[in-house]
Formats: C-alpha cells, structure tokens, sequence
C-alpha cells in the first residue's frame, strides 16, 4: 500500500510519554503484531481487527504502510480458531452453529471481554490515555471495534454517576475515534448519552442499510457515513477509497507540541 502525505493534526496533551512501553505478550492473550511510530513520538495508539477468517499478519501490514504521524500500531488476531477449516483463519466470537450456518445473532462477549483485558494493559502498564487509542475494523472485527467502544463508554457514564454522587465528578473519557469497514453494531444502544467517540461508517453498495446506520447514531454523537463502489476492504490502488478515511484521521488524530504540524492528506508517495 502507498503511504499517505503529511500535513496537520489536532493539538494533544503533553502528559503521556513520547515513546510508549511495548505490550507484553504475556499481558496480551492472543497473538498480535506492534510497531512502534516511525517518527520516533508515540502520541496515537490505531488498533486493528480483522474480519472472520483472516489473521493479524495482513493488518499489520497495512497499519505500517500508513505511516500516520506520531501514530503507533497495534494489530490483534481474534482468539479462536473458525471451525471446519484447517487453515489458519480466526473469529472473535462463535460464529458458526453446528451444522456449520452462521449464527444469525452472534455473541461477541468473548471478544469485549479481551478487548476490556487488553484496554486495561495498554492504558496502564503502557501509559496510553482513552482519547489517544484509535481503532479499525474489518467486517466482523469492525463490528467488535464498535461495540467495545460501546461497552467501554457505558463504563464511563456509570463511574461518572457515581462520582456524582459523592460530589466529586469526574470527566468521561471516549476513545480517540473509530472507523469501522463494512462492520455493523450486534446490538441497539440504549445508552443515557451517545458515545462521543467520532465513527466513520465505510460500506458498500447493498451494506449497512438504514436500520445498521439508524444503530450506529443512536449510540454515538458524531458519525460519518461513507459509501463506496466494490467489495471487500478499500483498495489501495484507489485514492478515493482511502481518501475519506484518511481526512478523517486527520481531523482526530493528535500530535505532540514540539514536534511540528502534521495532517494527513489524500496525496500518495512510494
């Protein structure tokens, strides 16, 4: 994939480290691949998911080859196994019954429960804050990516109910941003406030229809929808597929005073 060109990023807070801890394999239970900011300044943390079938490896690739400013990777292989296949393909959650049909409405509670695991080593042993962490998903790991936002959102309101009440409020800390690729929500939010966490929607043509995106603003504050020709995950041999995406990081993703102005435009070099 071509790497984007640089130009310039929202201000970020100065509180973190600027060259983050690695993650420990033995706080991660599943395998992943990290790299670390080619810059040299770690300020933003892009996890990525894979779809049903697929594994880590590709996505790291492709977290790489952005080359997104004072932006770290992180891509995760989903902890299971997809039954009747003896290839090395995986799923976040149970996603075939017996009989080997898809299972029409899925429980992703395993994979919320790892994400929540390694949300915990990543905020605390490896010193990033929520509003740093971004991530991207593919098909079913979109999916997981938007509803742990959900999930950890939901924590947030309920602990700041309870400061609340012992008059000692505390303020609600969403995730950096989410782009979810052609992934839709397991469930609809009820939540007392939408997420503030910034999603934009990547589908395709007959995809995510009115009652996934009518799901998707009920639970967050901010969402862009974007639609594209095609299949699968956007091509990168086509600007316009990258293009809204990348304008998108560039208006949520943060830098580090000292170190510059940065944006990511839709311009390509090798």
């Amino acid at each position: 994939m071509n790497s984007p060109d640089i130009h310039v990023l929202a201000e970020a807070s100065v509180t973190s480290l600027r060259v983050k801890p690695v993650p420990q394999a033995s706080a991660i239970p599943t395998q992943f691949s990290y790299s670390p900011s080619d810059d040299g300044t770690d300020e933003n943390l892009l996890i990525l998911l894979h779809g049903l079938g697929d594994t880590n490896v590709p996505f790291a690739r492709l977290g790489r080859s952005l080359k997104l400013p004072q932006t770290a990777t992180l891509a995760l292989r989903a902890p299971d196994l997809v039954p009747f296949l003896y290839e090395q393909a995986f799923q976040w959650y149970p996603s075939f019954d017996q009989l080997g049909d898809l299972i029409e409405r899925p429980d992703p509670s395993p994979a919320l429960n790892l994400l929540q695991h390694i949300f915990g080593h990543l905020m605390g042993e490896c010193g990033w804050p929520p509003h740093r962490i971004h991530l991207f998903g593919f098909a079913q790991g979109g999916s997981v990516a938007a509803e742990a936002c959900l999930q950890w959102w939901r924590r947030e309101l309920e602990l700041s109910s309870q400061s609340r009440m012992t008059n000692k409020e505390t303020p609600m800390r969403p995730f950096g941003s989410l782009v979810t690729i052609s992934g839709p929500l397991l469930s609809y939010p009820t939540l007392s406030k939408p997420c503030e966490t910034p999603v934009l929607v990547f589908r395709r043509p007959r995809e995510l229809k009115n009652e996934a995106l009518v799901a998707f603003r009920k639970g967050f504050s901010r969402v862009k929808d974007v639609e594209r020709a095609g299949e699968g995950m956007p091509r990168a041999s086509l600007r316009e597929e990258w293009q809204p995406i990348l304008e998108f990081w560039s208006e949520v993703l943060g830098w580090r005073p000292g170190d510059g102005l940065y944006e990511v435009t839709t311009g390509t070099s090798n």
